[in-house]
């Protein structure tokens, strides 16, 4: 007689075969494996590193992505030298004051019983720049421009199963080529790849999602096939969507021949039954296996993670993601990762994302060249939506040595790299081709643009393409309405730094789709203003989101008896003009734009001590010199600015308890002529109350008031003196991986545990466990430093140490500690 309980593990034992059935299983081919790991590389232009044989001695073990121009410089008698910085820097200050040159990479590498009769192909995701690449002596080719993807086959080159091949990678960042710190190396990601003589090409599959609603979607998917072989062949692609879950919820299958030497497109619909939409409040990625069979036999395979969504774009209803408006808040973002310079690691790109998204970011402009693939999967995966962006010139130069030597013969398998890479990404919404193009305007501009918005419409019809467009600062006597057959090739109009021109061009051109691509941070509420009064102006991009390394100090602020170029002299290397300082905090204007996008009911900062007889000049891409800070001590009974912004009705003022004043806030703002002088000064007076008030130690208290009650209230408290340093490590446990970082964020605190802000003291760290020690920062943009030796000044408080895991797992031990205050501890664990 059975048991309730025997029954009961019978029917357990039943239910989990019948789930193991209904669960898909796919062999994985290993189609794609990282080539990170196990490189060598020297800083220099020496002869003949590609041979087999070169002696290597004196060459360093690394691990990809790499970028040299971030690393410590030898010293150089007679040469300013801190760091990775050089008074020798060709670029300067635009660059960060760093230098590129010549290097190059070794890889040896031996094939498996496996790989045996397979096309063995590498695929860089980015090396800057001209990169010329040999596999066991045989040149394969060339690829100058820094910022897209390139593959080689290199299985006619290849020495039989079980023996070494040695791959050979030189790159020359030489000259004056970038207007930014563009970083140095094989600085993204590097794969094999292995596929039978029939296979599926390089970013041959399409994914689009042409019918969306709440109840079907329809998806599309064109694959494109290669044979290699010396047969014609017969195959059978096969297509399976799976949800989140794993669940399989579309098939599809499909005959196709293919003649030897040739490449055959095969396209499939599939159905998807009440889908979960791709969004920004959830970005649902479901995954497409597309199989590759010739008789029973399955020959290749790729798994695509795509998202099902629908955009559309019109000056009548705006920018309409599924459906939906969505006012694009927008960040221009650089390539660089802050002290860690260009390398994309993914722990970076995808806090970098997570960074903007957490500050109300809903949109990236990656500023001025394509990302890494990583980047994009962290927008898909987080929910951003993306410009992606291909060019910063096209034949007309911008620095001697920069790409418009390359761009006549290179810029269409260029924007082929881009489009074929980026299109299966759902958080790709808009193509744009170039920033603030020298030609833009000309007939050989015009004439370029049709080509390269032709390409894509070759490619992908389903995102609209743009370009950034700006008045004509480098052709004096040139009109605004001079642009006009420029933006009439475009479908989406991308105007920088003129929101002044929003009106009376819609009034000209009503059928523009206006979006700002370029603001400054001190105009983000009139430029907001157009985009929540005004339907056809979709989105405004501030520049910049985020502090980024070279144009270095555009974002200043100064007095105004120190005189300075366009740019600040060294010291600066830091940009200091995002709305996020490069360790990922927020700065003055990112608290003013709480406020414009009603993030915020009301933000108090308190602007520094202007020295007396004096004027604070500030950047037009900079802010007032004003933080969040009551520690003024020296400056008692002078009076302070307090600058209180809030969209409430009227706002109080009080310290220690006594009334300072009210003062009612309005969202007017007096007109500008824009960009006369990009060093003007200018009061930031929309949603902002300002007070003057003597400085005493206490507590300083804003008040916002809507018809006479109170809504909301802040304070800024006067600390005590340091007395330790507080360790906060951004996660508990990191991956196993040398992708993987860690990073730790130190506070100087008082008795109370409150950041001290004005602190500035020097810390050393010492570090435990199977890791290293990748960056050190303090986001001071005119402190420069070496970002690889384990000692800091803090900057307003803080500073942060990025650490580097392994494949050893264990624990990571961080102490940091500063003479005469308690040593802070964190300990992270390695997975």
């Amino acid at each position: 007689m059975k048991t309730k309980n025997s029954t009961f593990t019978v029917f357990l034992f039943l239910v989990v075969i019948f789930l193991a059935a209904c669960t898909p299983k796919f062999n994985d081919l290993n189609r794609e494996v990282n080539f990170n790991s196990g490189w060598k590389f020297i800083k220099a232009d020496i002869a003949n590193a590609h041979e087999i044989s070169f002696d290597e001695t004196g060459w360093r073990d690394i691990v990809l992505p790499h970028d040299w121009s971030i690393e410590d410089l030898a010293s150089k008698e007679g040469v300013k030298t801190i760091g990775p910085f050089s008074e020798e820097s060709v670029g300067a200050g635009s660059t960060g004051h760093v230098v590129g040159g010549t290097a190059w990479y070794r890889k040896y590498f031996v094939l498996d019983k496996a790989d045996e009769g397979k096309i063995i192909s590498i695929l860089f995701d980015g090396v800057y720049m001209d990169a010329d690449v040999w596999i066991n002596e045989h040149h394969l080719g060339n690829h100058p421009y820094g910022c897209t993807a390139f593959s080689y086959d290199l299985t006619s080159y290849l020495n039989p199963v079980g023996e070494n091949n040695v791959i050979a990678v030189q790159v020359k960042n030489e000259g004056k080529n970038s207007r930014w710190y563009s970083g140095s190396g094989i600085y993204r990601n590097v794969s094999l790849i292995k596929t039978n003589p029939v296979h599926i090409e390089l970013w041959g599959n399409f994914i689009t999602t042409p019918d969306v609603s709440n109840d079907k979607a329809t998806v599309a998917i064109e694959t494109k096939m290669a044979n290699a072989s010396e047969q014609d062949v017969e195959v059978e692609i096969s297509v399976t969507i799976l949800d989140p879950q794993g669940s399989i919820v579309g098939e599809s299958e499909k005959d196709l021949a293919i003649v030897s030497g040739s490449t055959g497109i095969v396209a499939q619909q599939i159905s998807v039954d009440v889908p979960n939409l791709w969004s920004l409040g959830s970005p649902t990625l479901y995954t497409a296996v597309i199989e590759v069979e010739e008789g029973e036999k399955l020959i290749d395979q790729e798994k695509i993670k795509f998202g099902i969504r629908s955009t559309e774009f019109s000056p009548e209803k705006g920018f309409l993601l599924n459906g939906e408006s969505v006012l694009l808040k927008g960040a221009c973002l650089h390539h660089d990762n802050g002290p860690l310079g260009s390398a994309t690691f993914r722990t970076a790109e995808y806090r970098r994302v997570r960074t903007m998204k957490e500050n109300g970011f809903n949109a990236i402009r990656v500023s001025h060249n394509p990302p890494s693939k990583v980047f994009l999967d962290a927008c898909d995966e987080i929910g951003m939506l993306v410009m992606d962006e291909s060019f910063d010139q096209w034949q007309r130069p911008k620095n001697p040595k920069d790409y418009n030597r390359f761009f006549d013969e290179w810029w269409e398998r260029d924007m082929e790299s881009m489009l074929l890479r980026d299109r299966n990404h759902p958080s790709i919404i808009i193509w744009s081709i170039g920033n603030e193009i020298g030609e833009r305007a000309d007939s050989s501009g015009l004439e370029i643009a049709k080509l390269l918005k032709g390409k894509i419409l070759e490619l992908d019809k389903t995102r609209p393409v743009t370009q950034a467009i700006c008045h004509f600062w480098d052709q004096p006597g040139r009109e605004w309405d001079d642009t006009a057959p420029a933006f009439a090739q475009m479908d989406v109009h991308g105007y920088n730094y003129r929101y002044d021109e929003y009106e009376p061009d819609h009034e000209k051109y009503p059928e523009r789709i206006i979006i700002g691509t370029e603001s400054f941070p001190k105009e983000a509420f009139e430029n907001w203003q157009m985009v929540e009064k005004y339907p056809y102006v979709i989105g405004d991009f501030v520049w910049t989101g985020m502090d980024y390394l070279g144009e270095s100090g555009i974002g200043n602020s100064r007095p105004d008896n120190i005189e300075w170029g366009f740019l600040p002299p060294w010291p600066w290397y830091n940009a200091y003009c995002g709305d996020i300082s490069i360790l990922g905090y927020k700065k003055p204007q990112m608290f003013y734009r709480d406020v414009v996008w009603r993030n915020s009911k009301l933000e108090m900062l308190v602007h520094a001590p202007i020295p007396e007889g004096r004027k604070e000049i500030v950047s037009m891409w900079g802010w007032p010199e004003e933080w969040k800070s009551w520690n003024w001590e020296g400056n008692e009974g002078k009076p302070l600015q307090v600058s209180v912004y809030s969209r409430c009705n009227e706002v109080r003022l009080e310290l220690n308890g006594k009334v300072i004043g009210s003062k009612v806030i309005s969202e007017e703002t007096p007109s500008v002529t824009q960009m006369q002088n990009p060093m003007q000064s200018r009061e930031i007076a929309a949603l902002t109350a300002k007070f003057e008030v003597p400085y005493s130690p206490g507590e300083l208290v804003a008040i916002g008031i809507n018809d006479g009650k109170e809504i909301v209230r802040q304070s800024l408290k006067t600390t005590g003196k340091p007395v330790a340093l507080k360790i906060i490590a951004e996660q508990d446990q990191v991956k196993a991986s040398s992708d993987c970082l860690a990073y730790f964020n130190i506070e100087v605190v008082d008795e109370n545990g409150l950041l001290v802000p004005n602190a500035e003291i020097p810390v050393d760290f010492n570090i435990k466990g199977n890791c290293k020690l990748q960056a050190v920062a303090n986001g001071n943009p005119a402190d420069m430093k070496s970002f690889q030796w384990p000692a800091v000044k803090t900057f307003r408080g803080r500073c942060q140490i990025i650490i580097r895991s392994n494949e050893k797992g264990g624990e990571i031990e961080v102490s940091a500690k500063s003479e005469g205050l308690k040593t802070g501890v964190s300990i992270v664990k390695v997975i």
